[in-house]
């Protein structure tokens, strides 16, 4: 990947195996630029979660490892810190599902965003009112308990309790699950300002491929555990596979990804 920022996150190379047994990603390797969006896009079950599981450290808790291969944060290794470290690192990951604490309020959910910062109560009181200025809901909402407020108030509580971190880098994995697309348009338009305005990097794994590529400026394609594609969202955004099988927009009829077994992909897909 080129880009005419510092590198921030490069995998390298990555074998994933679950239960010592089972084989989910092999080979796979991408780089996020300081001050970029990437997105990691497939279909349901191609590996996105688990790579950005990998990149987190949060495997072990699913009896899942990195096996070959080495994840690096500024040059640095990182695959064998605790994921509490990366997070003291910049790094930090928002599940999908919108994990809220459902008996906590809105405004107690962002709190504990800041539990491992030691930079005082009027820092963490100033970003708190920062998280409020990109998401003035969550305002109105802070006093509400988590559980009870909309999907899409959820996602945006997950998503300004890993800003309370002051991260450098957010792993965002399916920001647009369950949501009307109006609010995937909000959600995505909030990170795009928080990526021009705080600085905050973003990998950014999305099966919307068409949303996903309208905000990232690099994506990468997962199949199967294995990289198949990779390139500029905008030249992504124009393959011809990529329209067919992710975007929906082949001039013949899309085939379905149930009868892959009578498409026969190119060489480069094979890879």
């Amino acid at each position: 990947m080129t880009n005419n920022g510092a590198l921030l996150l490069a995998v390298n190379n990555i074998e994933v195996i679950y239960d010592r047994v089972i084989l989910v990603l092999k080979g796979v390797s991408l780089e996020v630029p300081e001050g970029g969006i990437v997105a990691l896009l497939g279909a349901n079950g191609a590996g996105k979660t688990t790579t950005l599981k990998a990149i987190s450290n949060l495997l072990k808790a699913e009896r899942g490892e990195v096996t070959k291969g080495s994840i690096e944060y500024r040059s640095e290794r990182v695959d064998r810190l605790t994921p509490s470290d990366l997070v003291k690192r910049g790094v930090i990951q928002v599940m999908e599902g919108r994990h809220c604490f459902e008996h906590l309020t809105v405004e107690e959910n962002l709190l504990t965003g800041a539990y491992s910062r030691t930079d005082g109560r009027a820092r963490v009181q100033q970003d708190l009112e920062l998280v409020y200025s990109y998401f003035p809901k969550l305002k109105e909402r802070r006093y509400g308990q988590a559980g009870y407020i909309s999907g899409g108030e959820q996602q945006m509580t997950v998503l300004g309790r890993a800003l309370m971190s002051r991260p450098k880098m957010i792993l965002l994995d399916e920001p647009s699950m369950g949501l009307a697309p109006q609010l995937v348009e909000e959600i995505f338009d909030i990170v795009k300002r928080l990526n021009e305005n705080e600085n905050v990097s973003f990998l950014l794994a999305e099966q919307n491929t068409h949303m996903a590529l309208r905000y990232a400026q690099y994506g990468y394609i997962l199949e199967n555990g294995r990289m198949v594609m990779d390139g500029d969202s905008k030249a992504l955004a124009a393959n011809e596979d990529v329209k067919e099988f992710y975007l929906g927009m082949s001039g013949e009829q899309r085939k379905s990804f149930r009868e892959f077994k009578h498409y026969r992909r190119r060489k480069r897909w094979l890879s």
